[in-house]
């Protein structure tokens, strides 16, 4: 009954902004890691961000420093991913995702429980 749903990708132009939004039902939304991934065609899933349960611990791959931006809203039940100056390499659909695990700092796909169907981000040159 666990469901991630994101929103808000669509197709921008290079140096534009975009911003992701993942809401989550059917679990402890408070008790979960959230994090953001991203697939671009042939590639593998990779990490973009992550943040712990009360936003005390956020981490970034490389390439989404400066300017990306994770964040939740435990209250609603929702994590964001504001995401600017953006750049054709960001193209890739971007995946929501959540665990429970401790003593992880969620960078890894394998220690994520539950995924989102993802939505796509096309940022044209």
């Amino acid at each position: 009954q666990v469901q991630l749903v994101e929103s808000g990708g669509g197709l921008v132009q290079a140096g534009g902004s975009l911003r992701l939004s993942c809401a989550a039902s059917g679990l402890s939304f408070s008790l979960y890691t959230m994090g953001w991934f991203r697939q671009a065609p042939g590639k593998a899933r990779e990490f973009v961000a992550t943040t712990n349960w009360n936003g005390g611990s956020i981490y970034y791959a490389d390439s989404a420093k400066v300017r990306f931006t994770i964040s939740r809203d435990n209250a609603k039940n929702t994590v964001s991913l504001q995401m600017n100056n953006l750049k054709p390499e960001d193209t890739a659909v971007y995946y929501c995702a959540a665990h429970t695990r401790r003593g992880r700092l969620g960078m890894t796909t394998n220690e994520y429980d539950y995924w989102g169907q993802g939505t796509q981000v096309t940022v044209s040159s």
